[in-house]
């Protein structure tokens, strides 16, 4: 499995052990040059939030995969957290609804399962 793949496994697995809503891969290395996968997820409360980032955080850096940025931390509506080629982004649902990160990149391709990588 190359790097790119295992931090999305990574981060997948890290969501979904702190049970994450609606989890959702989204290829878009053809269409952005920002990255070549989203992984968006939802908690059902500011604290899921907090602990659904910060297992992503520690399962990343125990792989030895580093952050570049995280932005939103504060708010615990939206956090998103940048690992160059893989952005996970954290939501609660609220906002997750408002902003519809996969409608606006719907151009990417859609993976349910991280085994499909």
């Amino acid at each position: 499995m190359d790097k790119i793949k295992e931090m999305v496994r990574i981060a997948y697995d890290a969501l979904e052990d702190k049970k994450g809503e609606n989890i959702c891969i989204i290829d878009i290395s053809g269409i952005s040059p920002l990255a070549d996968y989203f992984i968006i997820s939802n908690g059902s409360s500011d604290s899921q939030v907090t602990a659904l980032v910060d297992n992503v955080e520690e399962k990343m850096h125990k792989a030895g995969h580093s952050q570049i940025q995280r932005e939103g931390m504060r708010s615990g509506n939206w956090v998103l957290l940048d690992y160059g080629d893989v952005v996970v982004h954290v939501f609660d649902k609220e906002n997750r609804d408002f902003y519809q990160l996969e409608r606006i990149w719907s151009d990417g391709k859609k993976i349910e399962d991280p085994d499909e990588l």
